[in-house]
């Protein structure tokens, strides 16, 4: 008979399962965070992608990163395909029945036939007695449940919690956590003020990520926008923009500064150190635009004031997330049409290129950005110079 809660031993051995880019896995720290505080004795591992493996480094609340490329199995065919692929799976089973869990936490929903299979069979393999994660009504194997009412009913952090809540944690701070060493501050200090003092450059100092992650390119604002956008700032309020992104949006970078009209100055970081050096970038700057993406939520991690563009996916499950809902530190601009949203919707993925018009991010203006963007800086700094935009 399944359970909606129960308590672990104090020196139980955990794993908890979140093979996502580096936002998913951002949201998932609060969860995280509360096992430690909960179980200070525990063992706590983490089951990730290479894409967010490092991400988590040396933070105390983990004791063991396990990488899995889960993008060798994302199809039963690429298994025919590459066979070396079982090797890596064999290895994995080794690795997961070594760990002698007391409990496997699942942070993802069971949204796809082959997605729950792999789900199932990576639980059952590390012979955990107790295995718990969300369930919309396919999750007959699992033992300790809890209710998925869908994408958007509730934020995809605190679903991660409501998991670590049947797991016995409690929560007691729900802002998102990323370690940031201090020569990844040193470092980002080092690309944004170039040798200067940080009182002597130009502010405000505006960062924007016109990119997003290939799963999903629709997501992406056009180009002519974010330039607009960009003039229309600097008429405003002056200051300089920071073009954040990864070395393959270079050519995009080049694209916004190429259309741009003013004389603002600007800078492409494409592929400007690592994830957690543009990180700390970001917590220098004072104001964050950009669409739904990882960055964006690095942005809202380390606190910088953020505007974050939605369009077709799901903005009340991924939507910038500080941990307070009377926060005015991040807000979503988007359009609000009966269509939207058509990527995660209900218990269904939907579609990650949207429709053929795609309306619901090629109507979406300049104006209600830039009024966004103003709101920020006032809101942040209200005692400073933008306080009467």
């Amino acid at each position: 008979m399944h359970k909606t809660q129960i308590t672990l031993p104090a020196n139980a051995r955990i794993l908890v399962v979140k093979m996502a880019g580096i936002g998913d896995l951002l949201l998932a720290t609060p969860a995280l965070r509360a096992l430690r505080e909960t179980y200070p004795q525990a063992r706590i591992d983490l089951l990730v992608t290479p894409d967010s493996a490092g991400l988590l480094n040396g933070w105390e609340v983990v004791n063991n990163t396990i990488v899995l490329d889960k993008y060798l199995f994302d199809q039963p065919k690429q298994l025919l395909k590459n066979p070396q692929a079982l090797l890596k799976l064999k290895e994995l089973w080794q690795t997961l029945r070594a760990g002698n869990y007391d409990a496997v936490l699942l942070l993802h929903h069971l949204t796809l036939p082959f997605g729950r299979l792999k789900h199932q069979l990576l639980m059952r393999a590390t012979g955990a007695k107790w295995r718990i994660g969300l369930d919309n009504g396919h999750g007959w194997f699992l033992n300790v449940r809890v209710k998925d009412s869908g994408f958007g009913a509730m934020h995809e952090a605190e679903y991660a919690m409501a998991v670590a809540e049947a797991a016995g944690a409690t929560i007691k701070d729900k802002k998102l956590v990323l370690p940031l060493s201090e020569v990844e501050h040193q470092q980002a200090r080092a690309i944004v003020y170039e040798g200067q003092d940080a009182e002597s450059i130009a502010r405000p100092l505006i960062a924007m990520h016109p990119g997003s992650g290939s799963y999903s390119t629709a997501r992406r604002w056009a180009p002519e926008r974010f330039a607009q956008l960009a003039d229309r700032l600097y008429a405003d309020v002056g200051g300089q923009l920071l073009l954040m992104g990864g070395p393959e949006e270079k050519e995009l970078h080049q694209q916004i500064i190429g259309l741009m009209q003013s004389a603002m100055p600007v800078r492409s970081l494409a592929g400007r150190g690592s994830i957690k050096t543009a990180a700390a970038v970001l917590a220098l700057v004072d104001l964050f635009v950009g669409n739904d993406a990882g960055v964006m939520h690095l942005a809202a991690a380390v606190g910088a004031p953020t505007v974050a563009i939605f369009s077709l996916s799901n903005h009340k499950a991924w939507g910038p997330y500080t941990g307070d809902a009377s926060s005015k530190r991040a807000t979503v601009v988007r359009l609000d049409l009966p269509c939207m949203p058509c990527f995660y919707s209900g218990h269904l993925l939907g579609t990650p290129e949207g429709c053929a018009t795609r309306d619901c991010i090629v109507q979406l203006g300049v104006d209600p950005v830039a009024s966004a963007a103003r709101r920020m800086l006032k809101n942040t700094y209200q005692s400073g110079p933008y306080a009467q935009l």
